[in-house]
């Protein structure tokens, strides 16, 4: 049973959910926590008579209760105008109010994980919290956990590449500015920690450096990293030249990349993945997924998102139910 958020309800969120439900993915049920008043704007362009057959739900539903086809939990139970492809106050505060009810629906037992449709992070900043940077930080902050890198990251699947991040939403230049050991040495235990398996660190510069000739923060930062981690029993190698190591790793040289910031590491996924790959939170007391785009205001409400992502994501969230990696939290 997957607990599905609506995202920002001025997105293509809603519209993903009723495509969802009106044909449900094998293998499991949804608990599709979204505001009536969103799916009902764009309803018309899904299909006009699905909110009237969806089961409505209570926010405090049991297991047993759910139907066998899945059903709609309104997490703001207020009526309404929501204009899809604008998002203000209330979307911001919808989006956030779905998120945590489906963390309530998982800490209780009623979901087995989390599926979570894409948020403006620039609409929840702007009108309800300042400093939100994203799902991964707000979900790991109402679970206690204390830092990025350390305590969790940011990770994920495509098909034949899984990348983790050792930061996530962060301009670049402060990204490069927060390399160091210490941090590096933290995201590979994270990540061995959760996952295990054979670990291949980027390097920052062309080439790895070069031996020094192009940099020499693989030198002096990157590699002493590798060398603590592996005598601390990580399988690591590294750094080495990103221009070909993602290559290396969909060949079945390594399991997993740590990227040393967001671009090194999604510019390959999404290269490699044609919109199938999965966000996985490592370090949550729970399983939380995600797709891997966002909420295209651009085309809200029209009809024509693109569900493909999607029933991937659910996929592969149900293949991590089935088969959970070894350090990763039971479902």
């Amino acid at each position: 049973m997957l607990a599905l958020t609506q995202g920002d309800p001025a997105g293509i969120g809603p519209e993903l959910l009723l495509r969802a439900l009106a044909e449900p993915p094998e293998g499991c049920t949804l608990l599709a926590v979204g505001e009536l008043a969103a799916l009902e704007a764009v309803a018309a362009a899904v299909d006009p008579a699905v909110c009237e057959r969806l089961p409505r739900l209570p926010a405090a539903v049991e297991r047993s209760a759910v139907p066998a086809g899945g059903g709609v939990i309104d997490p703001v139970e207020e009526r309404r105008r929501v204009t899809p492809g604008s998002s203000g106050p209330a979307d911001a505060a919808g989006a956030i109010a779905a998120v945590d009810l489906g963390m309530q629906l998982v800490h209780t037992g009623v979901a087995d994980a989390l599926l979570t449709l894409p948020v403006s992070k620039a609409s929840i900043a702007t009108h309800l919290l300042p400093g939100f940077r994203g799902h991964t930080d707000y979900l790991a902050a109402a679970c206690g956990l204390q830092g990025y890198g350390r305590d969790y990251l940011m990770a994920f699947l495509a098909p034949g590449l899984k990348v983790a991040l050792l930061s996530a939403h962060l301009p670049l230049r402060q990204a490069l500015e927060e390399i160091d050991t210490p941090s590096v040495l933290a995201a590979l235990e994270c990540l061995h920690r959760n996952v295990g398996g054979r670990i291949a660190l980027a390097g920052l510069n062309p080439h790895a450096g070069e031996g020094g000739l192009i940099g020499d923060e693989e030198r002096e930062v990157l590699a002493p990293a590798v060398r603590e981690a592996r005598r601390r029993g990580v399988d690591v190698e590294g750094p080495l030249s990103p221009d070909s190591l993602f290559a290396r790793a969909r060949g079945g040289a390594y399991d997993w990349v740590l990227a040393l910031y967001h671009d090194q590491g999604l510019i390959a996924v999404k290269t490699a993945s044609r919109g199938q790959a999965t966000n996985w939170t490592l370090g949550l007391p729970f399983l939380r997924t995600s797709v891997d785009h966002g909420t295209a205001f651009d085309v809200a409400g029209r009809g024509v998102a693109d569900d493909g992502p999607l029933r991937a994501a659910i996929r592969t969230t149900l293949e991590l139910l089935a088969n959970p990696p070894a350090g990763s939290p039971p479902s």
